[in-house]
């Protein structure tokens, strides 16, 4: 990949890691339950979560998927309804500071919480037909495709590592102000309809005609 075209390509990932999502949902969550050192893990998982998509679409199972009506709709509903189940598993999280997680030991594990985070970007055919549409535009289909790809995830890693951690330490602030259990029951219940209404959005998205 030449240099001007990771540049451009380079420029359109940080908009690709901005843009609001379930994603940022994902990573503004976990800094508010479990702070910025801990909550940080979740990221690792969304990365994880976009190069099995880069993955997918690299080996040209992505085309297959955004052309197949049958598996779109699977992998389609199977996304709606983690994210409604994300949801409402937040809207009824017990108002527990994280001080008081750290002490009783009930804190989510690494593996938990990297699981769940990769399976929010990975189980997205939205996803999926999102880079089939963008990453083409950046390839040279003369040169070999595999160390491009490489390219490209290492990219996206990089600048979701960055925004995705600056989505956690702001909700990570956010936590050290709430004081009550009220406070932190509203917020619970705030993303949990943020995770419910991602999982809305994506019921409504249809493939390409």
């Amino acid at each position: 990949m030449e240099l001007s075209t990771w540049l451009a390509f380079f420029a359109a990932s940080w908009a690709i890691s901005i843009s609001p999502g379930a994603g940022a949902v994902a990573a503004m969550s976990a800094g508010l339950n479990h702070g910025f050192k801990r909550g940080y893990i979740t990221t690792i998982g969304l990365v994880l979560g976009i190069w099995t998509q880069i993955l997918v679409v690299g080996v040209g199972l992505g085309a297959v998927v955004a052309a197949s009506g049958t598996a779109f709709l699977v992998i389609k509903w199977l996304g709606v309804a983690y994210l409604v189940w994300l949801g409402i598993a937040q809207w009824r999280a017990p108002a527990v500071p994280m001080a008081a997680q750290t002490e009783e030991g009930s804190q989510v594990s690494v593996r938990t919480m990297v699981l769940r985070a990769w399976m929010i970007n990975a189980v997205n055919p939205k996803g999926t037909v999102f880079l089939l549409a963008v990453v083409p535009q950046f390839l040279d289909l003369s040169a070999p495709l595999a160390p491009q790809y490489l390219v490209i995830g290492a990219t996206l890693g990089f600048t979701d590592l960055v925004v995705m951690g600056g989505y956690t330490a702001l909700a990570a602030r956010v936590l050290r102000a709430l004081k009550s259990e009220s406070h932190l029951r509203a917020m619970n219940r705030v993303f949990g309809g943020l995770f419910v209404a991602a999982g809305t959005l994506l019921a409504f998205f249809k493939r390409a005609a």
